[in-house]
């Protein structure tokens, strides 16, 4: 028996589509450049895309023909770099868009990479682990033989569907298919750590959604434009999406921002109470019992798409893409629209929520944590050293100098109890996950007060202004390096 998995779709790419929807926001902001229309032209342009299907042997023994794809948007730096997602969803225009984006979000955040995308047409629901692994393998071949994947290509790293497990099996392979042995374990991010992965890459995405909105929580008068106090502590968030992205974002939100979580929503419904959740025991109820419904004191709502619709400062939708649109964007009740889920708003959508007022970080900048502390894991694999394993007992002697010089410039001596103390506090150096935290959080503030100033000084909305910040630096490159032939 042979089944295909594989939704019959063409080539061609939808005329109202996710990559339609790129493309308008981008002509929106390439009216506002003085580049080429050639150049222009250039950057919007999806540079390669493969598509192609093999069969997986299953646990019964029966055959289903898989179709996975991969797109490369620009080659304006090298390698691209973009993530693989597993869902029935997959098709050529969605990778098509989510390369185009991770194109933009690189330059927006000053990461050397060109944008790339790949999925794999499955529901990973209904594959055993072992299947799984097999499908994974296959698509890895796939790849190398097209000579799509490689430290200095084309980067994988996990996106929805996929983790740190399948991206070990995609290392694998390619260390058994290649003779790249030098710097083989950079062909893919998002590794676990043991197998070349940066402490950190897990919760990079959430941990960016958090400093991107705190940055813009940071200045006054644009809270004050929204009737709200500067900064994230006492701000009410609904999250609609808990897996990596949504939870880690909730978690750090409410932990280390001090924010009040007052709805969240899964697939299975949602939830919402106006006293505030706890993230971590709402996670553990639905470790028990399998759904978020039913939480203790919360109030349960059918369908999860009405989350989107609670009243709150700060909606965050991190699922999947176009769940705001024209029908329900008038019926937003948030002040501050963070997209931490690419594309969550569709180009409708965007248009009357600006209308409205509201402040949106846009997806193009805001989840750019992911690929920022990918960057940091590719160096860590090319360099074949830890981040801080050559400095960090040196800045922890230098701090316990600097605080014991201090004890003997004063007129009286620390207590020893005291002055070890400040010691075990203060005197040690940066470990690795410190530094990959310090690296996000400097790339994510320096990136948002650029679009910032850009939105300024152009009077446009902060989506806008992020998509110029991409077209100005990837159309420099292109000028830079001039055109073969």
């Amino acid at each position: 028996m042979v089944t295909s998995t594989a939704t019959p779709t063409s080539n061609g790419t939808k005329p109202h589509g996710f990559l339609a929807q790129v493309n308008r926001m981008f002509d929106a902001a390439a009216a506002h450049s003085d580049l080429d229309p050639g150049i222009l032209g250039q950057i919007r342009a999806c540079d390669n895309i493969v598509r192609f299907e093999f069969p997986i042997k299953r646990d019964d023994g029966s055959i289903d023909v898989i179709r996975g794809y991969r797109a490369e948007h620009s080659h304006h730096k090298k390698p691209t770099k973009g993530g693989i997602r597993y869902a029935t969803s997959v098709n050529v225009d969605e990778v098509m868009a989510l390369a185009s984006l991770m194109s933009y979000k690189c330059a927006i955040v000053d990461v050397p990479f060109g944008g790339a995308k790949g999925g794999v047409c499955i529901d990973t629901r209904e594959y055993s682990v072992d299947e799984l692994e097999r499908i994974t393998r296959r698509y890895t071949f796939e790849l190398i033989r097209k000579n799509f994947i490689g430290a200095g290509l084309d980067v994988p790293a996990p996106d929805y569907g996929t983790g740190e497990r399948e991206m070990a099996w995609m290392m694998d392979t390619y260390n058994q298919m290649t003779d790249d042995d030098l710097n083989a374990l950079g062909c893919v991010t998002g590794k676990p750590v043991g197998q070349g992965g940066v402490r950190g890459r897990t919760e990079a995405t959430g941990r960016g959604v958090y400093y991107g909105i705190r940055e813009a929580c940071s200045y006054k008068s644009d809270m004050e434009a929204l009737d709200l106090g500067v900064g994230v502590e006492g701000k009410s968030v609904v999250i609609q999406g808990l897996g990596n992205v949504g939870y880690h974002a909730a978690r750090i939100l409410q932990n280390e921002g001090g924010a009040k979580i007052v709805g969240l929503a899964e697939i299975e419904g949602a939830i919402y109470d106006p006293d505030g959740l706890d993230i971590e025991e709402v996670m553990n109820h639905r470790k028990t019992t399998g759904s978020i419904l039913d939480f203790p004191g919360a109030k349960n709502i059918e369908e999860s798409a009405d989350a989107l619709l609670l009243p709150c400062d700060i909606l965050i939708p991190a699922a999947l893409e176009g769940v705001i649109d024209r029908d329900n964007a008038g019926d937003i009740k948030a002040k501050i629209i963070a997209e931490a889920a690419n594309g969550p708003l569709t180009a409708d959508a965007d248009e009357i929520l600006n209308e409205r007022g509201m402040l949106i970080i846009p997806d193009v900048y805001l989840n750019a944590g992911g690929v920022t502390v990918s960057y940091f894991e590719w160096l860590r694999n090319l360099s074949h050293v830890r981040h801080g394993r050559m400095s960090r007992r040196f800045e922890e002697r230098n701090a316990e100098r600097i605080l014991r010089a201090v004890d003997e410039l004063t007129a009286e001596d620390f207590d020893s109890k005291l002055l070890e103390g400040l010691i075990e506090r203060i005197g040690f150096g940066a470990s690795e996950q410190d530094l990959v935290n310090s690296g996000l959080e400097d790339t994510m503030a320096f990136a948002y007060d650029e679009v910032r100033v850009i939105r300024e000084e152009k009077g446009i909305d902060m989506r806008t202004a992020a998509y110029c910040s991409a077209i100005n630096k990837i159309g420099k490159s292109y000028t830079a390096m001039g055109f073969f032939p």
